[in-house]
């Protein structure tokens, strides 16, 4: 996945590329969770509400964002580098979450 702020990144790297890992409810109110992992930098976990998550960005705060989802789909390209980017990771002893099982 893709996050609308990519546009203004290095197209030869990663920064602001995710993987989702899954979705979660929270235990409290029972609110829908993304759950997905940035791919670039620390490689941290991150939870957002999944309304959020699937949101459009807000014009006023980014009126010049050309991507209008928050996340989008990456392209083929953006795909590649992400997957070099986790062998190379696990190449180097790093690890990342298994995605959920089904």
């Amino acid at each position: 996945m893709r996050h609308f702020k990519r546009d203004g990144a290095d197209p030869a790297g990663t920064d602001y590329l995710y993987r989702i890992i899954g979705t979660a409810v929270h235990t409290e109110t029972g609110e829908a969770l993304m759950v997905y992992q940035a791919l670039y930098g620390d490689w941290k976990l991150y939870v957002r509400p999944l309304a959020m998550f699937l949101s459009e960005t807000d014009p006023v705060k980014y009126p010049e964002a050309v991507q209008h989802s928050r996340f989008a789909p990456a392209s083929a390209a953006e795909t590649r580098l992400a997957e070099q980017a986790e062998e190379s990771r696990q190449a180097a002893g790093g690890s990342t979450p298994e995605p959920p099982h089904r």
